[in-house]
């Protein structure tokens, strides 16, 4: 059992208004909301919106608050210290997160463009508030569309015996970088143990949601000589458990047995698409609370 997610206040700020958002996660307990709230207005603070979800079955609680930092009258540091010693006898989980500090995101690819592409295309139409310093793959068939862009492009070609080096180099290039979060926009390989856990929650992946059934090589043919009735995508955040990561979007849509293989394909594409940009938004969004193997999103 849960209590849905509430929307107490909501202001239309400025463009350019910067603000702070806070993701906390703690046990339920009651005066949390008129705690938190007191702490911003006893502070002055203007609360822009502020959601919150209790999961009864748990005992857990969760919520974002974002806050105006025009009335900030003092240091981030001193707000983020002053926050710490007053979530201490709550026990809250908390991150904060400023709206003018934009997100640095390394896309990973290999041969596949249709991720990329629309990926680029919202970033260039400022749907997506981040920058993007490079782009990584293990090919070379997408230098051309990092051109046209305008973007590094590094292709760091991988076999069974340069696996080790080459995510070395992949994971110094981040480095180097100062890489938030990373996206694999069909990147067609296997990220180490080691490299997941060292960015956990900040990186993003796409694949089709035939899996388990259909693994490997052109599961669409197989799809369709099974006679499947719904094409769909999941993103979420990689694990050394493949493809079991925590889920942050997911869609689907109907087909019919008119459509071949082909066409599968790219019904699929389509929702790739439009799921995996969903999932990046919502991270750059700071909506996004991970919770053990789950996550709580919260709505735009």
């Amino acid at each position: 059992m849960h209590s849905k997610t509430v929307i107490y206040h909501k202001t239309i700020m400025g463009p350019a208004e910067a603000t702070a958002v806070f993701l906390i996660k703690c046990p339920d307990q009651r005066g949390l909301v008129a705690s938190i709230s007191g702490f911003f207005f006893g502070r002055e603070f203007n609360i822009i919106s502020c959601q919150q979800y209790s999961e009864l079955s748990t005992g857990r609680y969760f919520m974002r608050i974002e806050v105006s930092l025009s009335d900030l009258k003092t240091s981030r540091k001193k707000l983020q210290d002053d926050f710490q010693a007053f979530g201490h006898p709550f026990g809250l989980n908390w991150s904060v997160h400023y709206t003018d500090e934009k997100q640095r995101v390394a896309l990973l690819v290999s041969k596949t463009s249709h991720c990329l592409y629309d990926l680029l295309l919202r970033w260039k139409e400022n749907e997506l508030h981040c920058e993007i310093p490079l782009i990584i793959s293990n090919h070379p068939d997408l230098e051309a569309v990092a051109n046209q862009f305008k973007i590094p492009f590094h292709c760091l070609p991988v076999n069974k015996d340069s696996k080790v080096q080459q995510e070395a180099e992949i994971r110094s290039l981040l480095q180097s970088h100062h890489i938030d979060l990373v996206v694999l926009a069909r990147y067609m390989q296997v990220l180490s143990s080691g490299f997941v856990h060292e960015y956990e929650g900040r990186v993003i992946n796409i694949h089709h949601a035939f899996l388990p059934a259909f693994q490997g090589a052109n599961p669409y043919q197989r799809a369709w000589e099974r006679g499947v009735k719904m094409i769909g995508a999941t993103a979420h955040y990689a694990t050394e458990d493949l493809d079991e990561g925590p889920i942050i979007e997911q869609d689907v849509q109907r087909v019919m047995h008119e459509e071949t293989p082909e066409e599968l394909k790219q019904i699929g594409r389509d929702v790739e698409r439009i799921v995996l940009s969903r999932a990046v938004l919502a991270h750059l969004e700071h909506r996004i609370i991970l919770s053990g193997r789950r996550t709580i999103i919260f709505r735009r």
